[in-house]
This record gives C-alpha cells, sequence and structure tokens, in this order.
C-alpha cells in the first residue's frame, strides 16, 4: 500500500511499511549506505530507535542517533542549533540523509535541519503518530517555532521518501491518537465526502482505535487527498492553503496557551468548529451543520477552552503566517468536500464562532 506525491522536481513515494523495510527503501531510493543521522524523542526512540539502527546496520549504515526531548517546546532554535552541532563535527557531507523518527515535531525539526544543513541533504520522513502519517510527513513543510507565533521559520522540503508503519500506532498514547484524528477528518471535510462518510458510518470504533481495517482505510485515503493538493500546489501559492481549515484559530490558540495544553489536534478541532459556524453562516443550505459538528466532537478536548481571553486569541491570529497584510485569512467551507479561502471573517464573526467552538 502506497501513496505518490506527484511534484515536478521532487516526487516521491508515501509507503505504508513495517519499518524493517527502511533499509531497502533508502536502497531503492538511491541512498547508498553511508553516514545517516537519526533524529527522534525520548518516546519514540523507547520503541523504535534500538531495532531501527540495527536494521540500518547491518545494511552497511553508520547511525548517528539524536534524541531529543518530547514536546512541542523541542520544535526550537536551541534543538535545532543541537542538531547542527552533532551533524557538523561528526563530518556530514551532502550524500548523507536525514531520518526523522517520531510525530510532527521531529519531522518538522529534523526536516528544517536536512533543508539548511549543507544547503540541503536527503530526508526520510519515518512518521510514528497519526497526525504525522496523514499530514506533517507529507507536503515537505519543515519549521521551527518562534516566540511571536508558531512555524515561522522554516522552509519548504520535500522528503525523498516517506515510510510510514501502521503498527507505531498501536504504542501511540490514545490521546494522540484522538489528536491525529483531527487531521483525519479535516481532510475529509475539505475535499472528500466518502472519507467523511465513512468517518461518520464507523465513528465509534474508528476514534476508539477498535476498527483495524478500516481505520488503514481512511488514514490512505487522508494521505491521498494531502498528496494530491500538495502536488497541485506545492508551494501554497493557491489550493494548498485549504489544508490550514481551523488552523488559524488553532495556532492561535497554542501561541496563547502555551505549547502543549492543547495538543495540535484539540486545537485543530475546535478551529475547524469555529470555521464550521462561519461556514455555515454564509452557506447555510448547502452545509449541514449539526451532521458535521457531530463529527468533529468525536475528538475529544480535555482542557477548557471557554475561560481563554478571546481579545488574547484574535491578537495572536494578527501574527499568522498566511495573513496578507493585516487581513487575517480563513478557510471556511462551501459544502462538505469544498473549501476556500477568505479574508472578510469580521472580528465580531470570529468572536461569535469562537463562542460555538466552546459550547458543550
Amino acid at each position: 500500500m502506497s501513496v505518490f506525491v506527484d511534484l515536478d522536481a521532487r516526487s516521491y513515494t508515501v509507503h505504508f511499511n513495517s519499518l524493517a523495510t527502511v533499509p531497502s527503501l533508502l536502497e531503492d531510493t538511491g541512498l547508498s549506505p553511508g553516514r545517516c543521522l537519526l533524529v527522534t524523542d525520548e518516546n519514540v526512540a523507547r520503541h523504535y530507535k534500538t531495532p531501527l539502527v540495527r536494521g540500518l546496520s547491518n545494511a552497511g549504515w553508520t547511525v548517528r542517533s539524536i534524541v531529543l526531548p518530547p514536546g512541542e517546546q523541542t520544535k526550537s532554535a536551541s534543538c535545532l542549533h543541537r542538531l547542527y552541532e552533532n551533524a557538523l563535527t561528526w563530518g556530514i557531507d551532502r550524500q548523507t540523509p536525514v531520518l526523522a523518527l517520531g510525530g510532527g515535531v521531529i519531522g518538522d525539526l529534523a526536516g528544517f535541519a536536512a533543508a539548511t544543513l549543507l544547503r540541503g541533504l536527503p530526508l526520510v520522513q519515518l512518521p510514528t503518530s497519526l497526525l504525522a502519517q496523514v499530514d506533517a510527513s507529507v507536503g515537505g513543510k519543515t519549521a521551527i517555532n518562534h516566540e511571536t507565533g508558531k512555524n515561522l521559520i522554516g522552509a519548504f522540503y520535500q522528503p525523498d521518501v516517506v515510510c510510514a508503519d501502521p503498527h507505531t500506532l498501536d504504542t501511540l498514547p490514545m490521546r494522540e491518537y484522538t489528536s491525529g484524528m483531527a487531521e483525519v477528518i479535516k481532510h475529509a471535510l475539505i475535499r472528500a465526502p466518502a472519507l467523511f462518510e465513512t468517518l461518520e458510518e464507523h465513528l465509534v470504533s474508528v476514534m476508539s482505535r477498535k476498527d483495524r481495517e478500516t481505520i488503514s482505510a481512511v488514514i490512505e485515503s487522508a494521505v491521498s487527498v494531502k498528496a494530491n493538493v500538495v502536488s497541485a500546489d506545492e508551494r501554497e501559492e493557491g489550493q494548498r492553503a485549504i489544508l490550514n481549515f481551523g488552523h488559524t484559530f488553532a495556532h492561535a490558540l497554542e501561541r496563547v496557551t502555551g505549547y502543549g495544553t492543547f495538543t495540535h489536534g484539540e486545537a485543530v478541532a475546535l478551529g475547524m468548529r469555529a470555521g464550521l459556524y462561519l461556514s455555515h453562516q454564509r452557506h447555510p443550505e448547502a452545509l449541514p451543520r449539526e451532521r458535521l459538528d457531530h463529527v468533529l466532537r468525536a475528538v475529544p478536548i480535555e482542557s477548557d477552552p471557554s475561560t481563554l481571553s478571546f481579545s488574547d486569541l484574535y491578537a495572536a491570529m494578527s501574527a499568522d503566517k498566511k495573513n496578507e497584510g493585516d487581513t487575517i485569512r480563513f478557510v471556511l467551507l462551501e459544502q462538505l468536500g469544498e473549501a476556500y479561502v477568505t479574508g472578510s471573517v469580521t472580528e465580531a464573526d470570529a468572536r461569535h464562532a469562537w463562542r460555538f467552538a466552546c459550547s458543550d
């Protein structure tokens, strides 16, 4: 099972294979054994670093492992500098691949390091979280955070190959799993009505991680949505912006509360509920709000967002990298499967939408 990302300059395949196949995938991609940098975090390393390093070593690779703390705080200039120091003092060259083993944080950080070290090293994404498998590892967005906002320092840099091992989801904490499902739902809402219907029909079993066959199918469908959008618009000059549905609110929420209070998926789920409210206000006949909101509400939110200052939230939106000048841009739905970008949302509109997102 695989999905092809078709880009003019740098096409690649997303494989849904065991991590044990990574050495052979590297060979198939044209990467010859030598030195490689393996970047991961402490939680993922406990489960997957040792067998992966063993397999790479048996295939002739010399592996330098860099194990970082888990969490959004790792997407920082200090951790990036730590990566640079490890890589440059070891003696890498332009054929040294960077293997990003972990969730979206590791993928973003290691991806940005690969994009900037020696002006570009081969990048291999090995996503171990659901969010990373369906979204962060595909499309070439790499970044670190800045105190002004999320993902403000980064680059578009496509991987050479992606290997998403479905079995890594078995060790994923339930909160991280349901958080990742928010991105699956997002892909369904903006581009894939059939995927949404599958989620709707199997909502309980999918959200409780009990229906492996359906989960595998929805993951592949979600990745296909991302691959198709990215293939048509690699650098977000047009339609790729629809992938930001829910993210204007979400990134502001993460910044205001401090990274970690809400998972990224929880923040996106709340942002999508707000976006659904705004969309329904504009397209009440075409958009079945209650039906769509029922699925969005299946993503558990562990912290209470209703106590936050909306003024702080709106101020944080002003620093969003998707803005044009002073205009805050939002992604809305015209109907299920059709999304668009607008700058016509007023502060009062956004306030009402946020109130809806926080409602029981």
